[in-house]
């Protein structure tokens, strides 16, 4: 029987720390300053840095606004309050303000809705504000080339149905009498082509006609899901409104936690990582060293994945930063306990690190995934700043991955192609060597 061989232990190159070293701190610094770039076709492109942040209401404050119908003395139902309430919530997602409140006060028609500054606004001027939500949404539906057919004066209604003959559910359209004729010629001509439907410049849906319709009446089929139609038929509906809405007062909201409280949170935050940074170099060492390289470039890719597309951060948000670098903390323990065992059991160090990853991994790995499935759930199911929370978690599993998994192997094995620090002491495996017994326990 043929013996195997040893096994082969991957190499690094000696310039590999200095490098990712050095792009870890231009990317901090870039993180805190952000960035400027010219176009070239003139104009600039902002990346914004963190102190750019936009800020959820609790941190920063924000506007309060109230809504009200244009028509005097008309009272909107129950579906046209829901349909506003959507089209609100749909104009802040895409705008990424999680941190949000929206309060339906059916009784007279009247919408409140509280939002949280833009990170460029200092005047806090809530009538300027209030321009980032713009008037109510324009419904359209287009042909392949662009061309409008319908606009949202044309849909009656719209509504969720179970066609009980195809066993699914539909989205079912009425039209007035004028949109019926438009739709009719329309489908005439579009038949086995996709006929757009368009939530201002957004695509909502972008179904396929099958036949011409005529008698004012369509459904839009397949639907995923119950809840994916009722979204459509809520987002048409909000489109097509027989009313307009407009601001009839609007306030600005001081922080909750009080305006130091950020700059409290910034240098408590500073604080604990400088404080843990100095606890992982004395206890694991060289380990330790790649460790806080690892944690810096975790917390600036989380704060640059907030900072760049402007999500809105809240308290929920910084909870979720806090739980993914404690878990980031965690996966660095691990991996230097791993090396310091392996390295005492007598073997060389290039082969105790190498080993220290491999056994490290499946733990480190089974952790953040399933965290991430759990901040997918949060992202898919939730609303508001619960968002938040969701979004710097799930960034913050993810970036443990890169900087904790690959990015520390890295740099180890890079650090320990130099002979001066292929010693058991820079692992903090100094002391007896484990026996026999141990070894295999």
């Amino acid at each position: 029987m043929a013996k195997l061989g040893p096994r082969r232990i991957k190499r690094g190159h000696k310039a590999t720390f200095f490098v990712t070293a050095l792009t870890v701190i231009l990317l901090t610094v870039l993180c805190f300053t952000g960035l400027t770039i010219p176009k070239p076709g003139g104009g600039r492109t902002r990346i914004y840095g963190a102190s750019e942040m936009r800020y959820g209401i609790d941190i920063r404050g924000g506007v309060e606004a109230i809504y009200a119908p244009n028509e005097e003395g008309f009272i909107p139902n129950e579906a046209q309050m829901n349909a506003i309430q959507n089209i609100m919530e749909f104009r802040m997602d895409k705008q990424a303000i999680y941190d949000r409140d929206i309060i339906l006060d059916r009784s007279n028609g009247r919408i409140i809705v509280r939002f949280p500054w833009k990170s460029d606004e200092t005047d806090f001027n809530p009538v300027q504000a209030m321009k980032e939500l713009g008037e109510t949404a324009r419904l359209t539906f287009r042909d392949p080339q662009g061309t409008v057919i319908l606009t949202g004066a044309d849909v009656q209604s719209a509504a969720p149905v179970w066609n009980s003959t195809l066993s699914q559910v539909e989205v079912s359209l009425k039209l007035t009498a004028e949109g019926a004729q438009k739709f009719a010629v329309a489908t005439a001509a579009l038949v086995n082509q996709q006929m757009g439907i368009y939530m201002d410049d957004d695509l909502i849906s972008n179904p396929v006609v099958q036949q011409v319709i005529t008698g004012g009446e369509a459904s839009i089929s397949p639907m995923e899901s119950e809840a994916a139609a009722i979204e459509l038929a809520n987002k048409i509906n909000a489109g097509a409104l027989p009313f307009d809405i407009t601001a009839i007062s609007s306030s600005s909201i001081t922080p909750m936690m009080g305006r130091n409280a950020l700059q409290v949170m910034t240098q408590a935050g500073l604080w604990a990582f400088i404080i843990l940074c100095v606890f992982l170099l004395f206890y694991y060492r060289l380990s330790g060293l790649v460790a806080c390289f690892a944690l810096l470039m975790q917390v600036v890719g989380i704060l640059m994945a907030i900072a760049i597309p402007q999500q809105t951060l809240t308290l929920q948000g910084i909870a979720g930063i806090i739980l993914s670098i404690g878990m980031g903390v965690d996966a660095n323990v691990i991996i230097a306990e791993r090396i310091k065992e392996e390295a005492r059991k007598g073997i060389t160090i290039r082969t105790a690190v190498s080993y220290g990853f491999d056994r490290a991994f499946s733990s480190i790995l089974d952790g953040n995934v399933t965290v991430a499935i759990a901040a997918v759930c949060l992202m898919v199911f939730g609303t508001g700043s619960m968002l938040s929370f969701a979004y710097s978690l799930l960034v913050g599993v993810i970036l443990n991955l890169i900087c904790g998994a690959f990015l520390s192997h890295i740099m180890t094995r890079s650090l320990i192609e130099f002979k001066a620090l292929r010693k058991p002491w820079f692992f903090n495996a100094g002391g007896r060597t484990l026996n026999a017994e141990e070894v295999s326990a």
